[in-house]
């Protein structure tokens, strides 16, 4: 009987977080239609925020309850899922075009943040005074994020505007609060239950954490790609992406070394081998655009590749 209701609750998860990113979707496309914000700023900022609290939760809960594995494991590796797995799909289904100007600011400022978290995690520690460095770069994006909008907002001034019955904004808010709601809740369920499953089959707790947690927290990051591939919003899917990677590396993990103690406990894995290929696929995600202004499906598959043999090493590693 046990069994059957984690099952149940797994798979009531999986429905919510496909028809969560359904009406998530559209709704923030409907936004950015009608604000005049570009949608690549919309995906970067408040479908990111929204996407991002299953790691946000995760990590902060397991904080609390002294697993600091988990908490930092999941941050990072979420990025390195986001990268390696969500944007590999993502560009082998639909290669795009890029302005650089869209993807130049927001790609450096994901690279620095993860090349910060290493250096001040070097030694096996991350100290709340140091890593508010990575909380600045996190403010840096918002305000960025904040002042592009704005001036495309500006540039739109002379369009006549689109003016919605009280109904269809009524209708578009509850959507997007309603569809954000079951991505996270359903991302929630997925894990929790997820989890409970592998440990009744004899999956050890070590793997668990190191891939079901990290892939199972970026779910949200997936399903959101994939209805925006679905529906060929692909600025969407990586103005996404690349602001819930911001967010995991820059707020995240601050916030679980102040709720730590002031001192978050880094492992030699996360050292040694996460932190290494989260910026191996930072690097190999951003670079082509920057100069081509293009993704290849090319690209897409040596991301692909890259985080399979990241998962293979790991999984080998820890037998």
């Amino acid at each position: 009987m046990e069994v059957f209701v984690i099952v149940l609750l797994f798979l009531l998860g999986i429905l919510l977080i496909v028809k969560g990113g359904d009406l998530f979707v559209d709704a923030s496309t409907w936004i950015a239609v009608r604000s005049g914000i570009p949608q690549f700023i919309i995906g970067a900022t408040i479908v990111s925020l929204a996407t991002t609290l299953p790691e946000l939760l995760t990590s902060a809960v397991a904080t609390m309850h002294g697993s600091n594995g988990i908490a930092v494991g999941n941050a990072v590796g979420s990025v390195t899922a986001n990268l390696g797995l969500i944007m590999g799909i993502s560009v082998v289904c639909l290669p795009t075009a890029m302005k650089r100007r869209n993807i130049a600011f927001k790609g450096i400022l994901m690279i620095l943040g993860c090349g910060l978290l290493y250096a001040l995690s070097a030694d096996g520690r991350l100290q709340t005074v140091p890593s508010l460095l990575l909380l600045l770069l996190f403010f840096i994006f918002l305000a960025e994020n904040v002042y592009s909008a704005k001036q495309s907002m500006q540039s739109e001034q002379r369009r006549t505007p689109v003016r919605d019955s009280r109904n269809v904004v009524l209708v578009n808010v509850i959507k997007f609060a309603a569809g954000a709601a079951g991505i996270v809740i359903g991302a929630q369920l997925l894990v929790d239950n997820g989890s409970e499953l592998a440990r009744i089959l004899g999956v050890p707790d070590s793997i668990i954490g190191a891939t079901l947690i990290a892939v199972g927290t970026s779910l949200p990051e997936l399903v959101t790609t994939i209805t925006a591939l679905i529906k060929r919003q692909a600025s969407l899917s990586i103005g996404n992406i690349l602001g819930a990677n911001i967010i995991d590396l820059t707020m995240i993990l601050p916030v679980c070394s102040m709720l730590a103690g002031g001192s978050l406990a880094i492992s030699a894995q996360t050292v040694l081998l996460d932190l290494p290929f989260c910026l191996a696929v930072g690097f190999l995600a951003i670079l082509p655009p920057l100069f081509s202004q293009r993704f290849f499906r090319l690209q897409g598959v040596a991301l692909l590749l890259v985080y399979g043999l990241y998962i293979f090493i790991l999984c080998t590693s820890l037998g």
